[in-house]
């Protein structure tokens, strides 16, 4: 596979452990830190909601920097001020209006994500995407396997210190991570255009740029119902990384420290999936995987939402089934949108995609802890919903392509 993935995007792929594996060992714990240092349900829900809304923001203008910037310095810069900041912000978080400040430092993050998603894509024939895709889905899933550290940490330090070293060491690795893969970049070719051609233009042009490429997803209907699918994808996973880990310790009576041993099952399913069954899985199969995969993450929730209190052996089912449905899904959730959008103007509409994400998925942090307060299973049947929905989508997305296919060919 990597043979098969060249250029920037072998860069990108090869530098993200330096990113996943210290996020890997915090993301389990970060709402039940923020519990710890006596953050409310509550509370934690609105932090996740200021970060969204910080996050619509700097995804409008992610677009124009992009452009302006480059590709490759856009990423450099706004890496280093959401995620290098971030991380040390929450290594030293105290209470509420600290966590409050790291969101703030992190919503950044949308910038740098439209330069390395257009830096990730730009070079790559769109034939070849799902191998971009797939491989930083191994990344992720090999990332996971250092998870159960974490859990040790926890073991001997207890939570908080523990949780500070990895919020410290993550600051530490991803600031090496962008420099080393700053270093292995170049600027694409329409980044080096578009960087030109911004030097002629002005905030008037600009706008009228959001508001034609806002018109261009809303008059297509296959690429909306795609960006839809996108969309719920980043509510669910908004949702579930908020509060599964607190479900699972606060609901399920399931010990913190054993909880970093989630990831790691998650990641073992998905290696042995992917040496065995992902290989023979094919491009053109791709909306019934993702409702295939969407599928197998519902029944994993209800699964959470049914099961009697402290039952580890069935916590673990549902991890399998969530990892089985993530695998196979994901890719082709990355993969139909990056192919469904023009080169030309992919930052400009990744921008107003991700705006798109953020209003919709804004709500869904407060909404969610607001909910847990009442019922904390509530959430998990939001997830669930959300997927439905996705499904409906997808498949309208697949009759309305074949639809206009066979209306070419008529």
């Amino acid at each position: 596979m990597l043979r098969r993935i060249q250029g920037n995007a072998r860069t990108c792929v090869l530098a993200e452990p330096l990113f996943v594996v210290p996020a890997s060992m915090y993301a389990t714990y970060t709402s039940v830190y923020m519990l710890q240092l006596h953050v409310t349900d509550t509370e934690i829900g609105l932090i996740t909601t200021i970060g969204m809304l910080l996050q619509i923001f700097s995804a409008f203008i992610s677009g124009h920097l992009t452009d302006r910037l480059g590709r490759r310095k856009a990423l450099w810069v706004f890496d280093l001020v959401s995620w290098s900041m971030g991380t040390l912000l929450w290594a030293l978080s105290q209470n509420f209006w600290w966590f409050v400040l790291a969101a703030f430092f992190n919503s950044f993050q949308r910038i740098p994500s439209t330069a390395w998603y257009c830096l990730l894509v730009e070079d790559t024939e769109p034939e070849k995407r799902t191998y971009v895709f797939t491989g930083l889905q191994i990344v992720n899933v090999v990332g996971g396997l250092f998870a159960p550290i974490g859990g040790i940490l926890v073991d001997h330090f207890t939570l908080v210190p523990a949780v500070r070293i990895m919020y410290a060491l993550a600051c530490f690795s991803m600031t090496l991570m962008n420099y080393v893969r700053h270093l292995g970049l170049h600027e694409t070719d329409i980044g080096v255009r578009k960087m030109t051609d911004h030097g002629t233009s002005n905030i008037r042009a600009e706008l009228i740029s959001y508001l034609e490429t806002l018109k261009h997803i809303l008059k297509n209907r296959i690429l909306l119902l795609f960006f839809g699918v996108y969309v719920l994808w980043n509510i669910q996973s908004t949702i579930q990384g908020t509060f599964v880990s607190v479900y699972q310790v606060d609901y399920l009576r399931i010990p913190a420290a054993m909880i970093s041993l989630f990831p790691a099952i998650s990641s073992v399913t998905m290696v042995v999936l992917l040496v065995t069954v992902v290989p023979r899985f094919r491009e053109e199969h791709a909306e019934r995987l993702m409702n295939f995969g969407f599928l197998l993450i519902v029944m994993a929730t209800l699964l959470l939402i049914v099961m009697p209190t402290g039952n580890f052996t069935l916590v673990v089912i549902s991890t399998i089934l969530t990892a089985v449905g993530t695998i196979i899904a994901n890719p082709y959730v990355e993969s139909v949108v990056a192919n469904a959008i023009d080169d030309e103007h992919r930052a400009t509409m990744l921008s107003v995609l991700n705006v798109l994400i953020l209003v919709f998925t804004a709500p869904a942090g407060i909404i969610s802890g607001w909910t847990y307060s009442i019922d904390p299973r509530i959430p998990m049947c939001l997830v669930i919903g959300t997927f439905l929905l996705g499904m409906l989508f997808t498949l309208r997305a697949k009759r309305r392509s074949t639809a206009n296919y066979n209306a070419m060919n008529v």
